[in-house]
């Protein structure tokens, strides 16, 4: 679908580019080698979260080129910048992971003041690692410019001993190190192999189960979430998208019309469908949350709930991103739901064209077991399942694909930081049967709602892994698996119940009946409460303060300002 002229005189750019009174602005784009028609033509910022902090994100600056090939292809004017991003394999299991949920509004907040601040007309965005790909969506909905989003790709799975193995294994690693049942030398050679590419985690964690929700959702084209990072394909996605978003510009097609209630129960869809992180429970509401739409914690457990899990993805199944990318990628998973009625397909997606006209001609890969038809999945309900209870009453989150055991009632182990939690794993003081409770690291009271993939691997590492549990304010990897339950809230910090229990207090957590409970009357609760007190963190300046005093609950996607409900004028209507 390709739309009309372009009229400048409509678009946000006349601001910096049109009439005798910008010319110091035009000047200034002289300086930068610009001829009078690039000038005249709409202005698309091409940003990537492009940055030598991990393979991640060290192909983007490549992608970005071949992104602004496209857009000069097709008559338009690509202006590249870069922002941050906080790479959560770096960061974790140290207070560096504080700063990933972060990272998120950074990149949104920078995002949307380079936009602003030059008026820019479009958006092609380009992501690697976790935060960074809700980061940019976020922005594209709040400036609600026509947008296109492209993942960076994944890493190649790693060899050891003949099986492949990702990042996740490492982190594991350390658990059978510690435990004595791995060697310095084992441990070693498995971190020289786990890693062998440039791109983002292979198994189906944050970064991939996010590219699967940029199709899913309608803000990027058919297939480019899914080739690996080093292919020369992505550079192929990425000249289309620059082609593409130049028509999104004559069409008027913006992400709102795009990002509907529907479209995002359709990315709630594939999380389920493919065990994808708990995360993704964090990320819609606060993408949600940039239109105007309400979309909670609650929402997307219910879609979850009544979602057959059909893609047998690392942690809780076998195969990485690479596999499902060799037997058609996210697309045969979207028409397997499609087939069902689990998804919408009349919803626009960047191509101009519904989810349903893009799924025309894909076809189930016949011989392959990484992808289950509808009518056999590895489970009939998703991988991702919602928890509420006297110990939730906002809610919480536990991945349950890949696990046997659905139900888990045992004695509370309580950590005040994940520090702690993870002194007391190493040194194995804890017990079969126990429930490893890790509070005070929600959104206000880390601040930063950390992961906790370096503790629960570890457990897992020591052979642990069926035989606790463990539940937290604050956050699990795309990589985390076992019984782990997120997102508790209210957060220990605003005096949540998960503040108020006390060692040995009976916990139960139901996966089935979707309950997370402590065997504590009211009564008692009640008075635990009026002895509570506030505690103040470490971080009384700074950003991570900052980020404190505006970020509101979990259970809502942790944003930090009002969203479209409130906006008075839009960005693309200046």
């Amino acid at each position: 679908m390709t739309g009309g002229k372009i009229d400048k005189s409509k678009l946000p750019s006349r601001h910096v580019s049109v009439g005798p009174e910008r010319a110091p602005h035009r000047s200034y784009y002289y300086a930068m080698g610009m001829t009078e028609k690039e000038i005249a033509q709409p202005f698309v910022g091409v940003v990537t979260t492009w940055n030598e902090a991990a393979p991640c994100n060290i192909t983007l600056g490549r992608q970005a080129q071949a992104v602004k090939k496209g857009v000069k292809a097709n008559g338009g004017t690509p202006r590249e910048f870069t922002t941050i991003t906080v790479t959560d394999g770096i960061a974790m299991g140290h207070q560096g992971m504080k700063s990933s949920l972060i990272s998120r509004e950074v990149i949104a907040d920078s995002t949307e003041l380079t936009v602003r601040g030059h008026c820019y007309d479009a958006i092609v965005g380009l992501a690697g690692c976790d935060k960074s790909l809700p980061g940019l969506m976020m922005a594209m909905v709040r400036l609600n410019v026509p947008s296109i989003f492209m993942y960076g790709g994944s890493i190649l799975p790693g060899k050891f001993r003949g099986k492949d193995v990702t990042v996740v294994d490492v982190f594991e690693g350390v658990g059978q190190h510690a435990a004595g049942k791995m060697s310095d030398k084992d441990l070693h050679e498995l971190e020289c192999v786990a890693c062998p590419s440039a791109g983002s985690c292979g198994g189906q964690f944050t970064a991939n189960t996010m590219a699967c929700v940029s199709e899913a959702i309608g803000l990027a084209l058919p297939g480019s979430a899914g080739a690996p990072a080093p292919y020369e394909t992505r550079d192929q996605y990425a000249e289309a998208s620059g082609k593409q978003i130049v028509e999104l510009i004559k069409l008027g097609l913006r992400p709102r019309d795009i990002v509907t209630r529907k479209a995002l129960e359709n990315a709630a869809r594939v999380v389920a469908a493919t065990g994808g992180s708990t995360n993704g429970a964090l990320h819609l509401p606060a993408i949600a949350h940039e239109a105007g739409i309400r979309f909670d914690l609650d929402d997307v457990a219910k879609i979850f709930k009544s979602t057959p899990y059909i893609a047998d993805l690392k942690p809780g199944g076998r195969y990485v991103a690479k596999d499902m990318y060799e037997i058609g990628g996210v697309q045969v998973v979207l028409n397997e739901l499609l087939k069902g009625g689990y998804i919408h397909g009349d919803c626009l997606t960047v191509t101009g064209k519904t989810i349903e006209q893009n799924l025309k001609g894909v076809t189930f890969p016949k011989n392959q077991d990484v992808v289950r038809p509808i009518s056999n999945p590895i489970t009939p309900t998703g991988g991702v399942v919602g928890l509420k209870g006297n110990l939730a009453p906002r809610g919480g989150i536990v991945k349950v694909a890949g696990m046997a055991r659905l139900k888990h009632v045992g004695p509370a182990r309580v950590f005040d930081s994940e520090e702690a939690a993870f002194a007391a794993v190493q040194a194995k003081k804890y017990k079969e049967g126990d429930v490893i409770v890790i509070r005070y690291e929600g959104p206000k009271g880390g601040p930063g709602m950390r992961e906790m993939l370096s503790t629960t691997s570890a457990i897992y590492g020591q052979g642990m892994g069926e035989k606790v549990a463990l539940i937290t304010d604050g956050r699990f990897s795309g990589g985390t698996r076992g019984f782990c339950v997120g997102h508790v809230g209210p957060e220990a910090a605003v005096g949540g119940p998960i503040g108020l229990i006390k060692n040995g207090d009976i916990i139960t957590i139901d996966a089935v009946k979707g309950i997370l409970s402590v065997d504590v009357s009211a009564k008692e609760m009640a008075a635990r409460r009026k002895k509570w007190k506030p505690r103040k963190t470490e971080y009384q300046s700074g950003t991570l303060w900052k980020y404190a005093q505006t970020v509101g609950d979990a259970h809502d996607g942790a944003v930090t300002h009002p969203g479209g409900a409130k906006e008075v004028k839009e960005y693309a209507d200046i």
